[in-house]
């Protein structure tokens, strides 16, 4: 790939060879040189492949599956409940509907329905049922693959509202957040998988070496055949369909196990994904979903005919799936969140960096896994930026997102999808407060609003001993750690003082400092003077380091992590083929074989002209 500064550049250069040469050079030469060069950069700018696919896009218009799904009160109204909010705790398990799992309005706790808490037998069906329909899909072209997610895609940005609502009323935060988080990711997703896709799954050719110049050799990505994925809960339609795009793209099944705390949702997005396959003529069995507790993850982990796991969600559970996994040496992706830091330098301008800090800290009210859990702040900055943010935390409105149960759904903050989150919130405020840490506003759960909300908080003065500078939080949580003396090096140290590695972020007036800064933090992905954008350009691999997890999705390496790497090898001539000299074939013939081998060695790895130059004697007289 060339840009626009190669471009120019090698125009440049054609411009004052032909001035040079174009009174000796026939202008027909000159003028099918030019066409030549156009050609070739045409090519290599990929117009050619944007061109292609905009023609197949024009040619090929897909269906629109709106009339094929119909939408619930709760899916097309605001106020479309009609149960009244509920009041104290909430329950998953209805002892009067067994094998039903509940399911509620985090913001409201109104209760949303019920969907089946699937039992392994259950699990198992649905995973032979994809890997049947695996096995046509598999001889898909992918053009055909395209079109099913271009599908999905058409009904999004048809229904955007309606799946921002759906997103909201299952996890409890604001349509914006939606937008964002849940929305926007997925369409890029789509975009991107559609555009690189069949170019990042094509053989990988590979230099083979003089020995084996003969030979062609390159790697195949085939698919594994059925995924499974086990799904968190903090963005329900992003996490569900991640995985299906560039599952289904590579040729697999997708089995999603969502989590029980967001299953509400998965019944309507696993409506879109099923519906764009049956319309275009594919089997609509290719992508399951899974409904209930860890009995049906830990079905999915151990069925047959799951080829491989991809886990999101916290270490110890992460560590329970491995452990599943390994009993049937089945692969696992395994991305177990983050304590992500955001460090402002000394010379950062606080007026640009404080939106960053709040949209890092506060977008789903925290609930990110590569959201910003800790803020590091140069210490001659550190009160000019407390000064400045914290007018903003109080002012941040919370409440229910959605215009039901009386409220407008005008909010910037909603609720925690898991009522046993705010307890662990608490715990870690509390602990940083009773160490030292300085409570500017929050620190409690909302005593307004019945259903599940934790205020906003600022903290400041967070040190390495206390827990919420080690675990993660997940919560909206902003805590401030001071960066003595403004220095660099010390940051670096107190930065990586923690077990976890997803993303990092750092803020500079240079640039090259923030690179310096940032190259040094351990950690699965860096930014520096933005937050978040990473995740927006997909064609970068998303994951992290040690408790962070490992392996990765997006990006090519995302996507062939879908695949088996099959290693090939054939003849690149017709006819000239391998054969085994005499004197290693069997029987091997004693006084030739061993001289033999020794004198090939000499030829092709002795680096010096002497040394081959017997090698080649070698062979002649042991050959």
């Amino acid at each position: 790939r060339y840009g626009m500064g190669d471009v120019l550049r090698a125009v440049a250069i054609i411009e004052s060879a032909a001035l040079r040469i174009e009174d000796r050079v026939p202008h027909t030469i000159l003028a099918a040189l030019a066409v030549a060069f156009v050609i070739r950069l045409v090519v290599n700018l990929s117009i050619w492949h944007s061109l292609s696919l905009l023609l197949e896009y024009i040619t090929h218009p897909v269906p629109d599956i709106s009339e094929n799904i119909g939408l619930e009160p709760a899916e097309a109204d605001d106020d479309g409940i009609e149960s009244k909010p509920g009041t104290g705790s909430i329950s998953l398990v209805d002892k009067k509907k067994p094998g039903r799992l509940q399911c509620f309005d985090p913001s409201t706790l109104q209760l949303l329905g019920d969907v089946p808490a699937m039992t392994a037998a259950e699990v198992n069906e649905l995973c032979s049922k994809a890997k049947q329909a695996q096995k046509s899909w598999s001889q898909t072209t992918y053009k055909e693959r395209r079109v099913v997610l271009r599908t999905i895609q058409k009904y999004i940005v048809n229904h955007i509202e309606e799946i921002c609502r759906v997103c909201t009323r299952d996890s409890g935060k604001p349509k914006v957040d939606a937008l964002l988080g849940e929305v926007m990711t997925t369409c890029e997703k789509i975009r991107c998988i559609n555009f690189n896709g069949e170019e990042w799954l094509q053989p990988s050719y590979r230099p083979v070496g003089p020995m084996m110049a003969h030979k062609r050799a390159y790697v195949e990505y085939v698919p594994f055949g059925v995924l499974g994925v086990i799904a968190p809960w903090n963005y329900p339609f992003h996490n569900m369909l991640n995985h299906v795009i560039s599952g289904i793209f590579s040729g697999n099944a997708v089995v999603s196990k969502v989590s029980e705390h967001t299953s509400w949702s998965s019944t309507y997005f696993g409506k879109i994904c099923r519906m764009a396959l049956e319309v275009n003529g594919h089997d609509p069995d290719l992508v399951q979903t899974v409904t209930g507790f860890g009995e049906a993850g830990a079905a999915l982990v151990s069925c047959d005919d799951v080829d491989k796991i991809i886990f999101t969600g916290s270490p110890g559970v992460g560590r329970k799936v491995m452990e599943g996994a390994s009993k049937y040496l089945k692969p696992v992706i395994l991305e177990l969140g983050g304590k992500d830091p955001m460090v402002f330098c000394d010379d950062a301008k606080i007026k640009d960096v404080v939106p960053w800090a709040m949209r890092g800290c506060f977008q789903n009210s925290g609930q990110n896994c590569c959201g910003v859990e800790r803020l590091f702040v140069y210490e001659s900055i550190q009160q000019e930026f407390i000064d400045a943010v914290l007018p903003r935390v109080k002012s941040l409105r919370q409440g229910i997102p959605l215009a039901t149960c009386g409220a407008d759904g005008d909010v910037d903050c909603g609720a925690m999808v898991m009522e046993g989150q705010i307890g662990i919130i608490q715990e870690l405020v509390d602990d940083a407060v009773k160490k030292g840490a300085t409570l500017h506003c929050g620190g409690k759960r909302n005593p307004d609003l019945p259903g599940q909300f934790y205020e906003p908080t600022l903290l400041s003065g967070i040190t390495s001993d206390m827990r919420i500078a080690q675990e993660e939080v997940f919560g909206p949580i902003m805590a401030v750690a001071t960066v003595p003396g403004d220095d660099d090096e010390e940051c670096i140290r107190l930065v990586n003082n923690c077990s976890f590695g997803l993303g990092s972020s750092v803020y500079s007036a240079s640039q090259s400092r923030g690179m310096k800064i940032g190259k040094q933090i351990r950690s699965g992905m860096f930014t520096v003077n933005d937050f978040g954008v990473n995740y927006l350009i997909q064609s970068l691999p998303f994951g992290g380091v040690r408790e962070s997890g490992f392996g990765r999705f997006a990006g090519p390496e995302g996507l062939r992590a879908c695949c088996l790497e099959r290693s090939i090898v054939e003849d690149r001539i017709p006819g000239v083929r391998t054969t085994i000299p005499s004197p290693i074939d069997f029987p091997i013939k004693k006084e030739q074989g061993l001289p033999f081998g020794m004198a090939l060695i000499q030829l092709f790895y002795n680096e010096s002209i002497f040394g081959k130059i017997k090698g080649i004697f070698g062979l002649i007289k042991h050959g």
